[in-house]
């Protein structure tokens, strides 16, 4: 095996990732546009003004969360802070459209709550208002919820890089704390927040299992509706070239917002100071604002759907049970595997091969990221479907053997619809360990004797080991919980857990739905209990401050 072969094994995995982009494209474009004059153009509108108004909405709420929380538990001490820093960081392990499952048991009208205020009250059901969680603000709430901690992980790592220097200089100016943070500290951390920002608008935009429970109609609803509802798999294509264009727009207006700005280090001098002790109400009240996202992201959502399972009668014991799980680690485990390796091909061809041609070849296989997997699904469906009708016309013409659904029938559709769409996540993970590895490793290396694939094999992936299993966990975890791609591309006879809740949870069996949606819970607990873990040795190893600025912070 040479060092030739692997690079062209990169090309054909950037050439998969790529591929359902552009199929979904071109099968909008040369698909028929009745469907689109007749039933989706009236619609079009609605779609539109329902995924921009749930963009702005969490966009701007996980933004001022996340920031809010992180600069807290970074700057200041208060009752419980030690905790509250790891577990702002859990409601990651929650799927959106899971914490819409327990929140609708608990809040609708027959749940615990109502049922409560109309025994404490004596009130008919007419005779009180309460908020409707089956709203486009119940579904916002639900995202916002899941995905503040991208921006607040990513807000706490900038504002501990910062060196307190400019802060400190901006209270000896007379600046208030809050006015300090407002014009020195959150300009600094800007490319951070609005970094962790795009991450949860980009997983707002691809969400369906959220909205469509909710009945939001946004693009991820459409597609979806025009794939089984009306048949038209033209229209589907066509929207998802919108959903697309609107996701790649983002990304872009981003990227253009910020510039040439990067995070602010901490440069040649960095000063530190011990963190002032917030106290009485108004540390009490900095707990309980960091308080609130754990309770209603984490704390309440399990308690509820262990109630609602143990009532359920079901049990994960079960062959059926068994089963989906196994069907549903099968598919992750695959996917994981194929995508890594993908990834460490692609790295290992940009890293020994520099240039534009490398460059443009992992910001192509990245693009899959900020791409719904609706999409995605949509663009291996149409050629592939249509390959299996070619297939079977010409092996019945000519055999007589009717072949069925050779490809779109299997799950490798789905493995690669994985892989295009988690490759970013893969390859951002194995560059972060390859980024320790001097250049000259790869001189020696080739000077003792060891070519292109031994290379790899025996100095890049030892020092990389950690951040390949890494990325493993985290495309194995995204496997477990993609929901629109999964939905679209599944075959009739292989159910996974995330498909099994969606179908649940839209027949109203809510306490059934949360079996399987406490194993996806806990299936996402892995890698945020690692990621806790960091912080926790971070927390615990790091140096001791110096004593000062103390009086001037807390005046």
């Amino acid at each position: 095996m040479s060092e030739q072969f692997l690079h062209r094994l990169a090309w054909l995995v950037v050439a998969l990732c790529v591929a359902p982009i552009a199929a979904a494209g071109l099968a909008a474009l040369t698909g028929d546009w009745q469907t689109w004059r007749d039933v989706l153009g009236p619609v079009l509108p609605r779609y539109a003004g329902a995924t921009l108004t749930l963009v702005v909405i969490v966009g701007v709420s996980t933004a001022v969360l996340g920031s809010i929380t992180a600069w807290l538990v970074t700057v200041y001490r208060f009752p419980g802070v030690r905790v509250l820093e790891v577990a702002l960081a859990l409601p990651l392990a929650f799927p959106a459209y899971v914490l819409a499952y327990a929140y609708t048991h608990l809040l609708d009208h027959p749940g615990p709550v109502q049922t409560l205020l109309r025994e404490v009250t004596g009130w008919g059901p007419r005779d009180y208002w309460f908020p409707e969680i089956r709203s486009l603000g119940g579904a916002a709430l639900m995202l916002t919820i899941v995905l503040y901690p991208y921006v607040y992980l990513l807000a706490r790592a900038s504002f501990k890089q910062q060196s307190s220097n400019a802060f400190l200089v901006a209270r000896t100016l007379g600046r208030s704390p809050i006015r300090a943070f407002w014009r020195v500290a959150l300009p600094m951390a800007r490319p951070a927040i609005a970094g962790g920002a795009l991450l949860a608008v980009m997983e707002t935009i691809a969400d369906y299992g959220t909205v469509a429970f909710f009945n939001v109609q946004t693009f991820a609803t459409g597609i979806y509706q025009a794939w089984f509802s009306m048949g038209d798999r033209g229209a589907a294509a066509q929207l998802s070239l919108c959903l697309l264009s609107f996701a790649l727009l983002l990304a872009g207006l981003e990227r253009a917002q910020r510039g040439k700005a990067r995070t602010a280090g901490r440069g040649a001098r960095f000063e530190t100071m011990e963190k002032p002790r917030l106290t009485g109400g108004v540390g009490w009240m900095a707990t309980l604002i960091c308080v609130l996202p754990v309770l209603l992201g984490f704390v309440i959502p399990v308690a509820m759907l262990g109630v609602m399972a143990h009532g359920s009668g079901q049990s994960l014991l079960s062959p059926r049970y068994i089963g989906f799980m196994q069907n549903s680690v099968t598919v992750a485990a695959v996917a994981s595997v194929l995508t890594v390796i993908g990834a460490v091909l692609i790295g290992f061809r940009a890293r020994t091969n520099p240039g534009r041609r490398s460059k443009g070849m992992v910001i192509a296989a990245g693009l899959g990221y900020a791409v719904p997997g609706g999409v995605i699904a949509v663009g291996l469906m149409v050629p592939m479907a249509a390959l299996d009708n070619l297939i079977d016309d010409i092996m019945e013409a000519s055999f007589g053997i009717d072949t069925g659904l050779l490809i779109t029938g299997s799950i490798w559709l789905m493995v690669v619809a994985y892989m295009a769409r988690f490759m970013a996540a893969a390859l951002n993970a194995y560059d972060s360990g390859m980024a320790t590895v001097p250049a000259h490793y790869d001189a020696i290396g080739r000077s003792l004797g060891q070519p292109g694939p031994k290379l790899l094999w025996r100095v890049h992936l030892p020092v990389a080991k950690t951040s390949v299993m890494t990325a493993l966990l985290i495309v194995f975890v995204d496997v477990m919980k993609e929901l629109p791609a999964t939905l679209i591309l599944h075959p009739f006879n292989f159910q996974t857990l995330a498909v099994q809740a969606h179908r649940l949870a839209s027949d109203e069996r809510l306490a059934q739905a949360a079996v399987p949606s406490l194993v996806l819970v806990g299936f996402g607990l892995i890698p945020v209990a690692l990621l806790c873990r960091t912080l926790g040795r971070d927390n615990s190893t790091g140096k001791r401050s110096a004593k000062m600025g103390t009086a001037i912070h807390a005046g």
